[in-house]
């Protein structure tokens, strides 16, 4: 769902594509693609790429993923480790799936910007998001202590790191999709997700709601990943997974004594 459309959004900035302040049309809502038509879950007009993150738009995102040919957007992908087994020695990881790119076409490659046509598990997110916590860099992950800190792989600029932590922020606020996710005395950011699970290879009404969210936002500590498999309350990721990230975060930082940032 669209927890994964601050990748499609962060290489358009980072490659020069757009800048946060860029106006982008999500045409009412409603935009087709060949013989198809995607959709968001609320009509929005002309948003900026900030707002394309905190509103959620699929169809802003979709724009900014058209803007890349196949390959680009599937190295982006790649690059974070979403259909590559991971590799942290632990069993029953799982590579996902991503399809080649050679064999997209442009629905799906708008559709994959904002979570459909693609399956990452829950730690690959949680690895992935590395690169808005860090200076746009990743690190391997290991369950094993280390001595040594190891050395980073360069994902996005610290820049384009820094502007996606602001967006993230933005998620969290008044005019965002996961105002439940604030947690007292500390700034944090996030997305929300929602999306159709499959089943026998197809999607059914069978929800799973997200949030990742990153603690506290002015200096990340902490990564924090939520899903909820078939939610009962409700099923949008700002309303079951957002409050169990606050409750989490809250504790976190007390048991880490970082000072609030608020």
């Amino acid at each position: 769902g669209s927890i994964m459309k601050p990748f499609a959004v962060a290489m358009g900035l980072d490659r020069g594509k757009v800048t946060p302040n860029t106006m982008i049309s999500t045409n009412g809502g409603k935009m087709t693609i060949g013989t198809a038509t995607i959709g968001d879950s609320h009509a929005h007009g002309t948003l900026s790429v900030n707002q394309i993150i905190e509103k959620s738009s699929n169809i802003g995102t979709a724009k900014i993923a058209l803007m890349f040919p196949p390959q680009e957007m599937w190295e982006m992908l790649s690059s974070v480790g979403f259909g590559q087994q991971p590799q942290f020695g632990f069993p029953g990881a799982t590579p996902g799936r991503l399809r080649p790119y050679k064999s997209w076409v442009p629905v799906e490659q708008a559709t994959m910007s904002y979570g459909h046509g693609v399956s990452v598990s829950l730690f690959q997110i949680a690895r992935a998001y590395m690169i808005f916590a860090r200076n746009g860099d990743m690190i391997p992950l290991t369950f094993m202590k280390r001595d040594e800190t190891p050395e980073g792989q360069q994902i996005i600029s610290p820049k384009t790191a820094e502007q996606m932590r602001h967006m993230l922020e933005l998620v969290v606020g008044p005019g965002g999709t996961a105002k439940l996710a604030h947690v007292p005395g500390y700034r944090v950011g996030g997305k929300t997700g929602t999306a159709y699970k499959i089943e026998h290879g197809r999607y059914v009404r069978k929800y799973v709601g997200s949030f990742v969210g990153l603690a506290p936002i002015s200096d990340p500590k902490v990564i924090i990943a939520v899903m909820i498999d078939e939610p009962v309350a409700g099923h949008f990721g700002g309303t079951v997974a957002a409050p169990v990230f606050s409750k989490l975060a809250a504790e976190i930082m007390r048991a880490m004594n970082i000072p609030p940032d608020a």
